[in-house]
């Protein structure tokens, strides 16, 4: 049997083939008894759209790339988590492309994104090229999320408060007594915020001389290796503030592997709230930086870019919390 149209459909319904159009469109202008009707004659008949042709009628495939800059992060995840509520909502859908990957290959997937005529773009992250999501911000409508670069005019960037986050993650160890502090410093944009923070509270309370910056790769392996290095200095750390909960757990795992044990001997804290951050057998003390409201705002934004490309870009900003648990405490007293 060949597959159901939407002239049955709309003979099923007793209307026009334009009425079930602008039904399935999310028209407002139809009567809510024909559109009853309507979609009623759709669920019985099993009729799907076909999406290439309501692309070619419409000029737009209702889709959205999402590049991210590793998918391997699960920060990235829950930001995805409020993306998608936000567009599926709106009738769009997600292309995900993984930038990590896209290094491998040494391959533009933003251009893929073009050459797929997607709606809209969402760079999500610090990725390596930023004259990729440059050119394609010349073609498409384009918000970046998570990060505070590259700006570009006419693109909207919705990322967290970095630097506010360190700074409540620095004045907690500070407030707990500890003097000797650590900072496992992440890469970019965002790297730069939340280093500036942590040294600009360790100075403001006259600690500079003891703030060590150490620097990491974002990956809990890459906050393993710091933190042994950090350890093993003549004068290690009492407490260790991590670019994010990953390096956060590598730092966990370090301590515990050289006999110290979290938090009477050394105190942590990671970023991002991440579920890492909520498992009961770590039970993280982190920031927590609203990946799925940054991810729901980053949808608004694209959408109202849509309607209006050439609006000016905005910057939103939104406030981090601390999440106090159970890898803080004061400092053991010396001797």
């Amino acid at each position: 049997m060949r597959p159901p149209t939407i002239r049955d459909v709309a003979e099923r319904a007793g209307v026009s083939k334009s009425l079930v159009s602008l039904v399935l469109r999310g028209s407002r202008q139809v009567r809510p008894e024909k559109r009853r009707a309507v979609l009623a004659a759709v669920e019985e008949l099993g009729y799907r759209p076909n999406a290439a042709a309501r692309s070619l009628s419409e000029r737009r495939t209702r889709t959205v790339g999402v590049l991210l800059n590793d998918l391997r992060n699960p920060w990235f995840v829950e930001l995805l988590d409020g993306l998608n509520s936000e567009l599926y909502a709106s009738g769009l859908r997600t292309l995900l492309a993984d930038g990590r990957l896209n290094r491998r290959l040494g391959e533009d997937l933003t251009h893929t994104f073009t050459e797929l005529r997607v709606d809209g773009l969402i760079a999500v992250g610090t990725l390596p090229d930023p004259a990729a999501v440059r050119t394609a911000a010349a073609r498409v409508p384009t918000v970046v999320a998570g990060t505070r670069e590259p700006v570009l005019p006419n693109v909207d960037i919705v990322a967290g408060d970095d630097e506010l986050g360190a700074r409540l993650a620095t004045e907690h160890l500070i407030g707990l007594g500890h003097r000797h502090i650590a900072h496992i410093a992440g890469q970019g944009v965002v790297g730069e915020l939340r280093r500036r923070g942590f040294e600009a509270v360790m100075r403001e309370h006259g600690l500079s001389g003891s703030a060590t910056v150490e620097q990491g790769d974002l990956t809990e392996e890459g906050g393993y290796r710091a933190t042994v290095r950090l350890l093993g200095a003549p004068h290690r750390p009492t407490a260790v503030f991590a670019f994010n909960d990953m390096a956060g757990v590598g730092a966990l795992s370090a301590a515990e592997e050289l006999g110290l044990r979290v938090p009477g001997d050394l105190s942590l804290v990671g970023y991002d709230n991440t579920y890492l951050a909520r498992l009961r057998h770590l039970w993280l003390t982190t920031v927590d930086n609203a990946g799925h409201d940054i991810g729901r705002r980053a949808a608004r934004r694209l959408l109202d870019r849509i309607a209006d490309p050439a609006r000016p870009g905005e910057v939103t900003l939104t406030v981090p919390v601390l999440e106090i648990r159970g890898t803080t405490a004061p400092p053991r007293p010396a001797g």
